[in-house]
């Protein structure tokens, strides 16, 4: 058998694939995205053993394992902490490119949400740079419920 991979011709193959599914988004997830939809409120987790809050909320504390029971509201200012430019068109984007991508620390958190920047041109958005959130007007209970984050 190793005498007929040493001679062989890499082959590439280009493709596109559409995988619709469906998942279950767990019982935290459920109430983050239950709270951004019916009221416009943007909720993290608590960890009861060291404090830190989790944005997104999560259900036990990845730093000391502790079960993360306490829901605390967020603000929904936050500042950039990091970013990127998406210039090519893909059909997962939810908008079309430019699209600035941010990793988002809300006011309160200890962690940062990844989310659309947008009301900016993309050479202007800057670390450290303060955003506020800007909910969409039909919420559906997808963190996309969030349109975006615009400057302040």
């Amino acid at each position: 058998m190793s005498d007929l991979l040493k001679n062989i011709e890499p082959m590439v193959y280009e493709s596109r694939i559409n995988v619709p599914y469906h998942w279950w988004a767990g019982d935290t997830a459920s109430a983050f995205l239950t709270a951004l939809r019916d009221e416009k409120k943007i909720m993290g987790t608590r960890c009861q053993k060291c404090s830190r809050v989790y944005i997104p909320p999560r259900r036990v504390c990845p730093i000391c394992f502790s079960e993360n029971s306490e829901w605390v509201p967020l603000s929904e200012q936050g500042t950039v902490r990091s970013f990127t430019v998406a210039r090519r068109s893909l059909r997962a984007l939810p908008k079309e490119p430019p699209i600035i991508f941010g990793l988002i620390q809300l006011d309160g958190a200890d962690t940062a949400l990844l989310h659309i920047i947008d009301g900016i041109d993309p050479e202007k958005v800057a670390i450290g740079m303060r955003v506020a959130a800007q909910f969409a007007e039909n919420r559906t209970g997808t963190i996309l419920d969030i349109d975006y984050f615009k400057p302040v």
